[in-house]
């Protein structure tokens, strides 16, 4: 069986590795890069799966018309369906959440749920949130869909569409009705590799960008940075 993981994201990208040890019975291959995501390196390939784990760009029509085609969303899909889903779960206090995988359709997060597995969100920067989410995609989703041939199914439920988040959107100032709580959420939610960070502007020149929060002794304590 030929296995694809499509990914830009290093944490996946360590556990792609972890997984070829993990059933070496397989072939997998892996794209690292968008622009070799074509219908040739595919046909190259000829993968029984492939899968999109936290990718932001369109797929090719002719890629998932002909081949098994399955992304992972951060919601209880169709519960926001969209961009951003970490930021738009935490900035609304939806700390309990699914991962959905789901089969790769015109329309954007659409498809058939293959399953869904739990997500909790309430503690923890967004990059350990996404380690903790590959983990579970990488060692519990593909294995459990590769291994029993699931048959995706409609999704069912009131759909919701989640809007995707700007840089100008990390501004701290931005927020409303400001608690300890919501400042550690809002840092947090956006302390992740290849993000624009929570901040602050002090003139047009210098701004404060803030990382690493923690609560603790009814405190907040991280890392700030002044650019």
């Amino acid at each position: 069986m030929n296995i694809l993981i499509v990914t830009i994201k290093s944490w996946h990208i360590d556990n792609f590795y972890r997984l070829k040890v993990k059933y070496p019975q397989m072939n997998w291959y892996l794209i690292d890069n968008k622009e070799f995501l074509d219908l040739e390196n595919i046909k190259n390939i000829s993968p029984n799966y492939i899968f999109f784990p936290h990718w932001s760009w369109k797929i090719p029509k002719e890629i998932y018309e002909n081949y098994t085609s399955i992304l992972f969303h951060m919601t209880d899909l169709p519960f926001g369906r969209g961009g951003s889903p970490l930021q738009n779960l935490i900035i609304r206090e939806i700390y309990k959440t699914k991962i959905s995988a789901i089969k790769v359709e015109k329309d954007l997060d659409s498809g058939d749920i293959y399953l869904k597995k739990d997500l909790d969100i309430s503690l923890g920067s967004a990059q350990e949130i996404f380690i903790k989410m590959s983990d579970i995609i990488f060692f519990e989703m593909i294995p459990e869909i590769i291994e029993n041939n699931i048959t995706p199914q409609p999704q069912k439920g009131n759909k919701i569409i989640f809007k995707r988040r700007t840089p100008q959107e990390s501004d701290l100032l931005q927020l409303e009705h400001i608690t300890k709580r919501k400042v550690y959420d809002f840092i947090r939610m956006l302390d992740a590799e290849g993000y624009p960070k929570a901040f602050i502007k002090l003139n047009d020149e210098l701004m404060i960008k803030f990382s690493e929060v923690h609560l603790k002794n009814n405190k907040l304590v991280g890392r700030f940075e002044i650019e």
